[in-house]
């Protein structure tokens, strides 16, 4: 089985924050980092960044908010969590979701709050990294208000990145789900699925499944294809990496080796699954079936694999 490398960081990933672990205790650095006007905030609101689309023809771009801007907004009274530092400054993630209109705060020249999904791969690496962050970091906060042991409410400690029951004394930290993504391919094809979940109903993609407890990641990738496809695997070779905030996922990626060609789909999980060719992939509008979006892991896994053919 050949090893095919990552081509370039996937989206969402190469962060160009230092996270500055050693900050979240020093309640004092907080509190006047927090007071700063030069300190940067990504606002989340309803799991939507604030991002300016621009004019036709130009690059959507992050939208940051000063702290002095936050200040006079009097946005600081939802959940918030330290970032790190960009370049020595101070960046915060703040969620406004309990404004029902935000926008008018604002200053004119700011965009709108959208789905990362739709501008992820086009405001660039860094940028998309940090939204992402924040994204996925605000999504934890406001869904971990209240102990999972004893129901009791919990007060946010460690700058945003633990919640204390304030009954059992429990504490709580940010969860990532790890996910296994492979590209299953054999004899110059490649496997891959449309899944009852796919907004779009010509998008084929890779497979992907949950990991499971006990498992390894290359069990995990057997055990899934072998469930979705009824396709024996043998070597597993990993890729690469992505963090995927939609909510609180890291997609790990494989290539893994099909041992054999009939498929027997779940239909709870896919419509259909089919071998593609390297020339059917490489113009699939012409043969009727799109590949998945530019922002996603699944779409690396493809790119690098017909590179690579």
């Amino acid at each position: 089985m050949t090893l095919i490398l990552a081509s370039r960081d996937n989206v969402y990933s190469g962060s160009p924050l230092d996270r500055a672990g050693e900050k979240r205790e020093d309640d004092a650095w907080i509190e006047a980092a927090l007071r700063h006007p030069q300190t940067l905030f990504v606002p989340i609101w309803r799991a939507r960044n604030l991002i300016r689309a621009g004019e036709e023809g130009s690059k959507p771009e992050a939208v940051f908010i000063s702290g002095e801007v936050a200040g006079e907004l009097h946005m600081a009274g939802g959940p918030w969590s330290f970032l790190g530092l960009r370049d020595g400054v101070p960046v915060f993630a703040i969620d406004v979701s309990h404004v029902d209109d935000p926008l008018p705060l604002l200053p004119e020249d700011v965009a709108t709050f959208v789905d990362l999904r739709n501008f992820g791969s086009a405001v660039g690496n860094e940028d998309a990294s940090v939204l992402a962050h924040a994204r996925g970091l605000m999504h934890w906060r406001v869904k971990h208000r209240f102990c999972g042991v004893c129901g009791a409410a919990c007060e946010p400690k460690t700058a945003g990145h633990m919640m204390l029951c304030t009954a059992c004394n429990v504490q709580h930290f940010p969860r990532t789900d790890p996910a296994v993504i492979m590209l299953v391919h054999r004899d110059g094809k490649a496997l891959l699925g449309h899944s009852t979940r796919f907004p779009r109903a010509t998008m084929y993609s890779t497979l992907a499944g949950f990991v499971e407890p006990g498992e390894s990641l290359e069990e995990a990738v057997r055990r899934e294809v072998l469930e979705e496809v009824g396709v024996s695997v043998g070597a597993v070779r990993y890729h690469s990496s992505q963090p995927w905030p939609f909510p609180a996922n890291i997609m790990l990626g494989f290539y893994a080796e099909g041992l054999s060609e009939e498929i027997t789909i779940d239909p709870v999980e896919l419509k259909d699954a089919r071998w593609f060719t390297g020339e059917e992939m490489r113009n699939c509008d012409a043969h009727g079936f799109q590949l998945p979006r530019a922002d996603s892991i699944a779409r690396r896994l493809i790119e690098d694999w017909l590179a690579a053919e």
